[in-house]
């Protein structure tokens, strides 16, 4: 009896491993990743994750997750959100919660985890959050007739003796975190162009942040400082510090800011009601105050937008994984 039992079990085995959606082969029916981790699917090649073939793994919560990418001040940055929070959940039909993250791969695990429904990704992470965490960017802040770009500045001391690129050589140069796009891949990317290797040149101090950075040189802990144009305007904009300060020494092209997400498996009718509670907000003016002049939120697409930022990635040798993200923390 015991032989017959294992016999037939044996055979079940052998009949499961020939089946066509049997074992390893029914987990694996995606034609084409491209660049995402293994949990996704982009068998329309638009390079971000396609909604899940199984309509029971879509998801209606009945509460949206939202936050913004970590910044020198969340407390503001949640305040400032308030209203267009109010309009996100009118449109939706969902209450809508504020969840503060301190970190870029907080954020992006978050999303992976589906804890996060929505996001507000800096410019570099928004590569770790589409190809780890299956985010589906459509918007960034912008104008009516454009999306908001910054640029990589180097800054120094006013009183600095450096007055050019070539004038870091030896020097301590603050890089935000190694996922940041103007913070440290594009510098890394473009300096060399103007005769100067980040790490080989000079010293790579990551202070975790933009306004760290900024901080630093301002307090004499770095030499200078790979950061984005956008937040040394704020900064100086709410007082934190004094513009004049400061002396650039290199201004990149425009790259676009932060983008706005959500995530691949919401349903896609809820999806689109998102989509369209972004699209067709206008910032009221304490928002658009804080949000440097934008005025509402603009279309964009990560194929087509994000085009610059994946270049400057790749000229970087940057790679999107699980083991780099993990560095990040």
């Amino acid at each position: 009896m015991r032989k017959t039992l294992l016999l037939l079990a044996l055979a079940g085995l052998a009949l499961l491993a020939v089946l066509p959606l049997g074992g390893a082969l029914a987990a694996d029916s995606c034609s084409h990743r491209g660049a995402l981790d293994p949990m996704y699917c982009d068998e329309d090649k638009d390079l971000v994750a396609d909604p899940p073939k199984d309509k029971a793994q879509l998801k209606n919560p009945g509460t949206l997750v939202f936050t913004y990418a970590p910044v020198e001040d969340p407390g503001v940055y949640r305040k400032l959100f308030e209203p267009f929070m109010d309009h996100l959940a009118k449109v939706t039909g969902k209450k809508v919660t504020y969840f503060s993250v301190h970190s870029n791969a907080a954020e992006v695990e978050a999303m992976r985890s589906g804890r996060l429904h929505i996001a507000g990704f800096s410019t570099g992470p928004t590569m770790y959050a589409v190809n780890l965490a299956g985010a589906v960017p459509f918007a960034c802040r912008g104008f009516s007739d454009r999306f908001e770009s910054t640029h990589l500045i180097i800054i120094v001391k006013a009183t600095s003796g450096i007055q050019k690129v070539a004038d870091l050589k030896g020097k301590k140069v603050a890089h935000a975190n190694p996922s940041s796009n103007t913070g440290n891949l594009a510098p890394r990317a473009l300096l060399p162009a103007e005769g100067v290797v980040p790490d080989k040149d000079y010293k790579v101090i990551y202070s975790g942040k933009h306004d760290q950075s900024i901080l630093g040189v301002n307090s004499g802990d770095y030499d200078a400082a790979a950061v984005a144009s956008d937040v040394l305007e704020r900064m100086a904009h709410r007082g934190t510090i004094k513009e004049a300060d400061f002396r650039i020494v290199y201004k990149s092209k425009p790259f676009p800011t932060s983008s706005y997400a959500y995530a691949h498996d919401l349903a896609p009718e809820l999806a689109a009601k998102i989509k369209e509670a972004f699209l067709n907000f206008k910032f009221p003016p304490e928002m658009s105050k804080g949000m440097e002049g934008a005025t509402n939120f603009f279309p964009i697409t990560y194929k087509t937008d994000w085009e610059v930022v994946r270049s400057v990635a790749e000229s970087a040798g940057e790679k999107f994984t699980q083991e780099n993200l993990q560095k990040l923390k």
